[in-house]
């Protein structure tokens, strides 16, 4: 289900006041985003007491995490252009009693970014099912918007992707062809109108070290990491951003980055709980992760504030 409009437009009961899509086609001069990912309401007390299979019955700490990133996102200067959550933003899987309230906690707590921030929301398998349904892609899609869809941003395309097509569409072929068919629609796009850079979304990464790793649970399988990898770099792609693995990764590959970024919410690894700061200058897309603390007390690192002057 997806749509082609500019991304100040998908977040519901939002609007971006006096800009075009025709207008962000052009590159207007340096700017930022911030990316985050898995706030996943429900999972740390899941993960604490070993039962992560059910739907999460306690998620107040989730909640605080993301109003204290919403509240220190609001403070920065300049503004960052939008928000991105690249997936598993509630986790209790459709179908689990939990997940209706967990969804509404997750939109409060969200309602007070500020309406100059424009918010874009990725699916993750939390919030579709490991195998994905029509009928779960249409529940994302009335909770959250599109599952699939473009978007511009100061001379930027920018593609936001359904990665749970690539883990397990056989529970919707025909959703997967429909996404295949406007992938390959956008990326062929890429190649004919100019950009700037040209970005993905999405909520399972490409790899999390390196191109040639082994498959598991946190990453794509082989064929399917290989094709996308190919195509990818064919249209221009300059990196991709995921979340799924709670845990900051990612690597290069012939000059497309795979950025992999660690939880809002729950952590599995050594990292704290943060988002990702992302600069696009004309030239070079520059990122680092900080943490929600450093965020709220310092804002921004002046090294990358510099880069948009």
């Amino acid at each position: 289900m997806a749509g082609d409009e500019s991304v100040f437009l998908r977040a519901k009961d939002r609007s971006y006041k006096g800009l075009t899509e025709d207008e962000q086609k052009e590159w207007s001069g340096p700017f930022y985003f911030i990316q985050a990912a898995d706030p996943q309401l429900g999972l740390m007390k899941a993960w604490r007491i070993g039962d992560c299979d059910s739907g999460g019955d306690e998620w107040a700490e989730e909640v605080q995490l993301t109003k204290q990133a919403v509240q220190a996102i609001n403070k920065l200067q300049p503004r960052p252009r939008f928000l991105v959550l690249c997936g598993d933003l509630v986790h209790a899987m459709p179908g689990c009693p939990l997940r209706e309230e967990q969804v509404k906690d997750l939109k409060e707590a969200l309602r007070g970014t500020d309406s100059d921030i424009p918010l874009v929301f990725v699916s993750g398998n939390h919030d579709l099912g490991n195998t994905p349904t029509p009928e779960t892609v249409e529940q994302f899609c009335r909770d959250w918007g599109d599952d699939y869809f473009s978007f511009w941003v100061g001379g930027v395309l920018c593609l936001v992707l359904n990665s749970q097509f690539f883990f397990d569409s056989s529970g919707c072929p025909e959703l997967l062809e429909a996404h295949e068919v406007w992938l390959e629609s956008q990326l062929q796009r890429a190649t004919q109108t100019p950009s700037r850079h040209v970005l993905v979304f999405q909520h399972i990464p490409l790899f999390l070290r390196t191109p040639d790793e082994e498959h598991d649970y946190f990453n794509l399988q082989k064929g399917i990491r290989e094709r996308l990898i190919q195509r990818f770099k064919q249209a221009g792609v300059k990196a991709v951003f995921s979340g799924h693995y709670h845990r900051n990764a990612g690597g290069c590959y012939d000059g497309l980055d795979m950025v992999v970024s660690s939880a809002v919410g729950c952590q599995l690894g050594d990292d704290t709980h943060g988002v990702r700061v992302v600069v696009v200058t004309k030239d070079d897309i520059i990122h680092r992760y900080h943490s929600l603390d450093q965020l709220t007390e310092r804002g921004m690192d002046e090294d990358l504030k510099k880069l948009l002057v």
